[in-house]
């Protein structure tokens, strides 16, 4: 029972560590979308990225590296540029750029993990990408990317304050009271799915066993995990996506565990199918719903795992051809970490929350001045009534905080 409550413990602080260093990243995701949302007009997103072309995919991926973030403040940040008029292409390049292409999570890899990765993070981001505009080319989904357009235009009006220029908007109360509605509302659609994610992500670090991983790797730790078949790399880099859905936490929290399982014979490819894999998890797939309709939630990740699976590949048998594959053999196992520390990112959470308190504050004149409510983001209510995936979540939100409340208090009783 004592080691229960200790793994308990464990569990919760671990839940609470991952979004503490998450935090701030959170914050600049939403802030950067809710700029987005408010200042940017259609015809001008329309101008830059309205087609897939390689200067729209070129600006997209550009836009997206300086404005890196976590997975779910990139889905945000991809919905707002997409609602605005870019292509689809040009949007999901924005978000494999923003959740990749991040220079914090290459330092956090090349710690954990090692340079190779650090190439592969990077120039398989890049691949990813490609890939995915060639298979948007290859399908042509307008169909189904009307459709979204048509979802997300329900409820969606942009005729307040659209004749006014960005300065202005920026320069004026106003502005700022939507730009803190904004952002509030991009907090309502996803908090439930945070708070369950990063509660589940706490219970597997701390008590999941390693070998229900390894098991989950054909392959791993056995005599030719040093030199596997192709058909093992390929059931590995298949079972990545797999194995990260079951332990959500996101990129920058699966670097750790996937430094566990390259120590334990995982495959190069299989690893970076596990790091890569961030956003093909449930609660992305369910936030994407909620964006574009179930149909192009479901081609979005359909496009991902084609693209995650064959990148993982790519990467590895180039590095293989190369001379350059990392030895898993002797490295280290990782150490619990201290989330909770002064450095860098309690500087930045601290900012962060600033930031946070002030868009608030804005939000709440707007609501005391009953401003108008021009977003899409409650779809669960769209129709009336509550949907049983909300009743769910809710009920899940309640063990979440009573799990997590427990948790933490458990020494002080």
């Amino acid at each position: 029972m004592s080691n229960f409550m200790a793994l308990w413990h464990e569990a919760a602080t671990t839940s609470l560590g991952f979004f503490w260093m998450a935090l701030w990243a959170f914050v600049l995701g939403y802030v950067i979308s809710s700029l987005i949302q408010v200042l940017v007009t259609r015809k001008r997103m329309q101008q830059a990225m309205g087609k897939d072309g390689p200067r729209s995919m070129a600006l997209a991926t550009f836009f997206g590296f300086i404005s890196s973030s976590c997975s779910f403040s990139a889905l945000a940040t991809t919905r707002a540029i997409f609602n605005k008029g870019a292509g689809l292409a040009p949007s999901l390049a924005f978000m494999l750029a923003s959740t990749n292409l991040v220079i914090e999570l290459g330092m956090v890899i090349a710690i954990f993990l090692g340079w190779q990765f650090v190439v592969g993070e990077y120039v398989g981001g890049i691949l990813l990408i490609l890939v995915t505009w060639l298979l948007i080319r290859i399908t042509r989904p307008r169909r189904l990317e009307a459709q979204a357009r048509r979802k997300m235009d329900d409820g969606d009006s942009e005729e307040h304050g659209e004749q006014k220029g960005w300065k202005e908007k920026i320069t004026s109360r106003e502005g700022w009271q939507q730009i803190g509605q904004t952002y509030v509302m991009e907090w309502q659609m996803v908090w439930k799915d945070v708070l369950i994610g990063f509660t589940v992500a706490g219970i597997i670090s701390a008590m999941l066993p390693k070998s229900f991983f390894e098991a989950l790797f054909i392959g791993s730790g056995g005599a030719n995990a040093a030199n596997p078949a192709f058909l093992e790399v390929l059931a590995q880099t298949l079972v990545g996506p797999v194995a990260a859905f079951f332990t959500f936490i996101g990129s920058m929290g699966n670097i750790p565990l996937a430094a566990v399982l390259f120590s334990q014979g995982v495959t190069f490819a299989g690893v970076m199918a596990f790091i890569f894999s961030d956003l093909v998890v449930l609660p992305v797939l369910r936030i994407n719903a909620s964006y574009y309709g179930w149909k192009m939630a479901l081609y979005i990740l359909a496009l991902m795992l084609v693209g995650i699976v064959s990148v993982s590949l790519i990467m590895h048998y180039s590095l293989l051809m190369l001379g350059m594959l990392p030895d898993f053999s002797g490295h280290a196992a990782i150490a619990d970490r201290e989330f909770f520390k002064w450095n860098y990112q309690a500087v930045l959470n601290i900012i962060f929350v600033g930031v946070t308190v002030v868009l608030v504050w804005f939000w709440r004149q707007s609501q005391q001045g009953h401003s108008h409510h021009h977003h899409h983001h409650d779809h669960d209510h769209d129709h009336g009534g509550v949907s049983m995936t909300d009743k769910v979540l809710r009920v899940l939100v309640v063990v979440a905080v009573i799990w997590l409340a427990g948790g933490v208090t458990l020494p002080l009783v």
